[in-house]
C-alpha cells in the first residue's frame, strides 16, 4: 500500500528528532522520495512549527525538547475516527496530527462518511491496528443517531475522548472526556456584531443534518433570549443546492421575501457553502450582499472565497483536534490516576474534563464593515 503523506511526515519528524539536525537531501534519500518532495514536506512541517529550517538544513526545535529526550506520548498509537476527512474535519485532523507528532505518538485515521451504524466497527478496526486510546467524532446527524449509536463508546476498553460532540446529560457518554466548540457562543458573536451595525434582529438560515447545525439552531434561540430579542421569523430551513434544488430555492426565496418586505436586513447562514450559494441566488433575484442584506456564514471553511468575501464565525477546529489529542496522551501516560501523587488525593482517579473552546468572528466585506477578527 502506498505510504500516505501523514505517514511520511511522521517518519521525517522521527529522523530529524533522532539526529537533531539533517540536510534536506539526506532526508530525501532516507525517506526514498525526491528532493522536491522532501523540501515541500520540510516547508510544510516548518510552517506548522514542528521543525526549524535554516540554509538547506532542518533541526529539531529547542522548544520541543532536546533530541533523544523522551516525550510524554513517545511510541503511543492513537486512533482517530471522524465522519469526514474534508470539510470542517480536515482542520480537526490537522490539529490532532500535529499534537500527536509533538508527543511522539502515531495517529491512525478512520472515516465513517456519516454512517453512525458503522462507527463501532471502525473504532474496533482502530483497536486492531494497535490504538491504545481513541479520539471519536461519531457520524451522528441528529439526536436519534446519538441515542441509537452512542452507548458503545462508553464501553471501549481504552481511554476515549469525544470530539465536537455533546452527550445527553446523565448518559454513559457524559462521563467521557470531550473537547468541543461552543457553537452557542459563536452564534451570539454573530448576532451581536450584526446588531452593533444597526440591523434589526437577524434571521437564521440553517440545516438540520449535523450536530453542528442543530447546535447553531439551539444557540440562535439561546442568543435571542440573552439579547432580549423576539424571533422575527421561524428559522429558514436550508438544504444543499445540489442535493435538493427545490428545497434550496424555497430557502433563498424565503430570505428574499423577508428582505423585500422589510422584515430582515441581516442573516446568519449555516454553512459556508449554503451561504455562498444563497448570496449568488439572491443577487440573481435583485438582492445584493451587503447592499441589501448583511450576511454572516457559519464554519469559515470557504467563506473568504465568495464573490463578496463573507464574514464568518470560525469554530476553533484545529485547536479542538490539538487539545483533544493532548488530553488523550495525558490520560494514557498518567493511566487512571490511581495512586498518583499529584492527583486530587491518594488513590483518587483524575477528574474527567469537558472542554469548550470559543469560536471567533472573522469580519469581511459581507457586512459592510472593515475587515478584522473579533476574538472572544
Amino acid at each position: 500500500m502506498r505510504e500516505s503523506a501523514a505517514e511520511r511526515h511522521d517518519r521525517l519528524l522521527a529522523l530529524v528528532r533522532e539526529r537533531g539536525t539533517a540536510r534536506v537531501s539526506e532526508l530525501a534519500e532516507r525517506l526514498g522520495v525526491s528532493p522536491v518532495t522532501a523540501r515541500r514536506d520540510v516547508e510544510l512541517l516548518a510552517g506548522r512549527g514542528l521543525l526549524d529550517r535554516v540554509h538547506g538544513q532542518v533541526s529539531w526545535p529547542e522548544r520541543q525538547g532536546a533530541p533523544g529526550a523522551g516525550r510524554p506520548g513517545e511510541g503511543l498509537v492513537l486512533g482517530l475516527l471522524v465522519p469526514s476527512a474534508t470539510y470542517y474535519f480536515a482542520e480537526v485532523i490537522r490539529g490532532a496530527h500535529e499534537a500527536a507528532a509533538r508527543a511522539g505518538a502515531r495517529l491512525v485515521l478512520r472515516v465513517s462518511d456519516y454512517r453512525p451504524e458503522e462507527d463501532r466497527a471502525r473504532a474496533e478496526g482502530l483497536l486492531a491496528a494497535g490504538a491504545e486510546g481513541v479520539l471519536v467524532a461519531p457520524g451522528w446527524r441528529g439526536p436519534e443517531d446519538r441515542l441509537a449509536y452512542g452507548d458503545w463508546l462508553a464501553e471501549l476498553p481504552v481511554p476515549a475522548v469525544l470530539l465536537e460532540r455533546r452527550a445527553e446529560p446523565g448518559s454513559p457518554l457524559d462521563g467521557l472526556d470531550r473537547v468541543a466548540s461552543d457553537h452557542a457562543h459563536g452564534v451570539l458573536l454573530a448576532l451581536r456584531h450584526l446588531l452593533s451595525l444597526g440591523h434589526a434582529t437577524p434571521l437564521l438560515v440553517a440545516r438540520r443534518d449535523s450536530p453542528t447545525a442543530l447546535a447553531v439552531r439551539a444557540g440562535y434561540a439561546e442568543a435571542l433570549g440573552t439579547l432580549g430579542l423576539a424571533e422575527p421569523l421561524p428559522v429558514i430551513d436550508s438544504v444543499p443546492a445540489e442535493a435538493d434544488p427545490e428545497g434550496f430555492e424555497r430557502a433563498a426565496r424565503a430570505l428574499h421575501d423577508a428582505v423585500g418586505s422589510g422584515l430582515a436586513s441581516a442573516a446568519l447562514v449555516h454553512n459556508d457553502v449554503d451561504a455562498i450559494e444563497i448570496a449568488r441566488r439572491l443577487a440573481e433575484l435583485g438582492v445584493g450582499v451587503p447592499r441589501d442584506l448583511a450576511l454572516i456564514a457559519y464554519d469559515d471553511e470557504v467563506a473568504a472565497l465568495a464573490d463578496t468575501p463573507l464574514t464568518a464565525v470560525a469554530p476553533p477546529k484545529r485547536q479542538v483536534g490539538r487539545h483533544a489529542t493532548e488530553l488523550l496522551v495525558e490520560r494514557l501516560t498518567e493511566g487512571s490516576g490511581e495512586g498518583a501523587g499529584d492527583g486530587p488525593g491518594e488513590g483518587e482517579a483524575q477528574a474527567r474534563r469537558h472542554l469548550s473552546l470559543l469560536p471567533w468572528l472573522r469580519v469581511r466585506s459581507s457586512c459592510g464593515a472593515p475587515a478584522r477578527a473579533l476574538r472572544p
